[in-house]
């Protein structure tokens, strides 16, 4: 049985007010991936998942859960 992660890069970006295009420029990935990632789709590596942490100031288990 695979793991579920929840994440808050959505509700993240909307705060930050950042556009897809901008976040995926600032993490080095295609606006695609972001969208991916928002929407469940895709678990990002650990190094994707840090940049995007850094990104946000703040840190990864703060955008990234288990769903319980």
């Amino acid at each position: 049985m695979s793991e579920q992660i929840n994440n808050q890069v959505h509700q993240m970006r909307i705060k930050a007010d950042a556009t897809q295009e901008e976040l995926a420029r600032a993490v080095g990935v295609t606006r695609q991936t972001i969208i991916a990632i928002e929407k469940g789709n895709y678990t990002p590596s650990v190094a994707l998942a840090l940049k995007i942490a850094r990104y946000f100031h703040t840190s990864v288990e703060k955008i990234f859960s288990f769903k319980k």
